[in-house]
């Protein structure tokens, strides 16, 4: 655990939940990967690549490690278990990054080809709203297209709370 435990539980939630989405994933059919929400050309397998790719990328940058390799875009059950055991690789990393000095400058090449430098508190803090919007542009798209088994309130950190003081009293 981190030397700040309010910033720990917060990464451990961001797992936890990303974990379950993925696992909600896995279970749903091939074709549901390809649905999108009005407006959206992003379709849920294009988002949950997104996802994944973006939280090892940022991992990456919090420990001074080169850009993760490319991956695939899913196209089924299979591809969504590849992902979500990057994004549990991904997601571990980030939280021993988020124990790491906050205030450290970190310098890496954007995609674009320019040089950037954040506090490694931006990373931090940008890792676990990036996946909290795209859990719920997964959920979303989802739903426009007839499947709501996403529950994003089964995956809030109120649930996470009520899930350890339950595990707690048994």
């Amino acid at each position: 655990m981190s030397g700040n435990e309010t910033l720990d539980q917060m990464m451990r939630h961001m797992s936890w939940a990303n974990a379950a989405l993925f696992k909600q994933l896995s279970s749903l059919p091939d074709h549901a990967l390809a649905f999108t929400a009005p407006g959206s050309e992003w379709s849920v397998g294009a988002i949950a690549h997104h996802l994944v790719t973006a939280a090892e990328n940022y991992a990456q940058r919090l420990h001074g490690e080169p850009r993760a390799p490319e991956r695939e875009l899913p196209a089924n059950a299979a591809d969504i278990v590849q992902l979500a055991a990057g994004l549990a690789r991904a997601d571990a990393r980030l939280r021993e990054g988020a124990a790491l000095d906050g205030a450290e400058v970190l310098h890496w090449i954007s995609f674009g080809g320019e040089p950037m430098a954040f506090p490694r508190w931006v990373l931090v803090n940008q890792s676990v709203h990036h996946a909290t919007e795209h859990r719920a542009q997964i959920a979303g798209a989802l739903a426009a297209n007839g499947i709501t088994s996403v529950d994003l309130d089964a995956i809030d950190v109120w649930t996470l709370y009520d899930n350890d003081v339950s595990s707690a009293d048994t």
